[in-house]
């Protein structure tokens, strides 16, 4: 399971941005073009993890050279860090280097769950938009749309695996496990992202002020928390401001012990 794992995140990665490089081409020889920038522009986003893995590689005492730069520029620096895990895991079967296959497993799957949301989410928005509202029988866009879909899911479910595992005592998910986790992301993304899509093909620009609205009463109750994970106060209000944003769509816990009633308020004000 441990190397399964990293393999199978590179393998839905890839079947993702293959998606994605199929939506693009099929809107420019559509001649969609206000389609093809906005779904170029969803690209954009994601260099914010691939900054953020440069600037971890230079922490971990490995600059990045020559190669490994074209690589982030090219966007492909999480499928590196997959490869790096994967193959680690494979070639260490005992437990001397798991304490490093952890950290590093932990590093990818937190930066894949800020590219999903930068970037995976946005393109969501989007595919979904179109199939929903301009192109009901768009096969490519719909294609995309789920794959993207769970994708995200995908990563929701591989950052709160890392978290159980770093907890004292707490082994590795069972595979059932894993698969209800990602029922419930999917389940629990799908309809929201379909409740907003509906709802800005009916009422257009007026969505903007629904989602604004909840994300406003999502980071005020952050703030309430008082989540002392930023210790800056331009960077903590930075923080509650993007996770806010997220709630939007799901719940992510950011503050250690139980978060059960937590949870219990997220979903009754969200539902």
């Amino acid at each position: 399971m441990r190397g399964a794992f990293p393999g199978l995140c590179l393998a839905l990665l890839a079947a993702e941005r293959g998606a994605w490089l199929c939506t693009i081409i099929h809107y420019l020889i559509r001649g969609q073009l206000d389609w093809f920038g906005l779904t170029i522009a969803c690209v954009v986003p994601g260099y914010a993890a691939q900054l953020l893995s440069i600037l971890w590689f230079r922490a971990d005492g490995r600059p990045p050279g020559c190669w490994l730069l074209v690589l982030h520029l090219l966007q492909l620096g999480l499928w590196k860090r997959y490869w790096d895990v994967l193959r680690m895991a494979t070639k260490t079967g005992g437990s001397a280097c798991a304490g490093e296959v952890l950290m590093q497993d932990g590093d990818v799957c937190v930066l894949r769950l800020l590219e999903a949301l930068l970037q995976t989410l946005p393109h969501l928005l989007l595919q979904a938009y179109i199939v929903v509202a301009v192109d009901p029988a768009g096969f490519v866009p719909g294609v995309s749309a789920g794959l993207s879909l769970l994708s995200l899911a995908w990563a929701l479910v591989s950052y709160g695996r890392f978290t159980c595992l770093l907890k004292p005592g707490h082994l590795c998910p069972p595979a059932m496990a894993i698969l209800c986790l990602l029922l419930w992301r999917t389940g629990m993304l799908g309809t929201r992202v379909l409740a907003l899509v509906l709802f800005a093909r009916l009422y257009s620009f007026w969505v903007f002020a629904v989602a604004g609205g909840h994300w406003l009463l999502m980071s005020f109750w952050l703030v309430a928390q008082q989540t002392d994970i930023v210790a800056q106060p331009c960077c903590w209000r930075l923080f509650n401001c993007l996770v806010g944003a997220v709630y939007i769509f799901c719940y992510i816990n950011v503050r250690p012990g139980p978060s059960k009633h937590r949870v219990a308020v997220f979903y009754a004000v969200s539902t």
